[in-house]
Parts: structure tokens; sequence; C-alpha cells
């Protein structure tokens, strides 16, 4: 399964608005592990292991590149 890096959200500002909610009112170790626990349940529901790994890459790469000046 390849990784679909296009747009593809049916309604992405009702999404955000509720990842938004969800973090609402946690202190940052709360905030970080139920994003743990969104991404293993996410990874677990996409379950091919190349797609994830891909995923992680780029992930990885847009934390890691330089900001434009």
């Amino acid at each position: 399964m390849a990784l679909n890096t296009a747009p593809n959200l049916a309604r992405p500002d009702d999404f955000y608005e509720a990842l938004i909610d969800m973090h609402r009112d946690l202190d940052d170790a709360e905030s970080q592990a139920v994003n743990a626990r969104l991404i293993l349940l996410l990874a677990n529901h996409i379950g091919d292991h190349d797609t994830l790994l891909q995923a992680m890459a780029l992930a990885r790469e847009a934390a890691t590149a330089p900001t434009p000046a």
C-alpha cells in the first residue's frame, strides 16, 4: 500500500477542530500520551508495515528539515 500524501480528508477543518479539542485541558504529558495513543490506533488501522515506515520517514524528515529564512 503506497502512502497517500495528497489532501484526503473529507472535512479537514472539522478534523482539525476535533484534534485541537482532543488536547483541550491536558497538560504536556497527557497531550503527548494522547498523541501516542492516537498514532498507535491509526497505525493499527493502516496495518501495512511499509506504509507506516514511509510515513515515519516523511514525518522525521519534515521535523529535521531546516526552516526557510
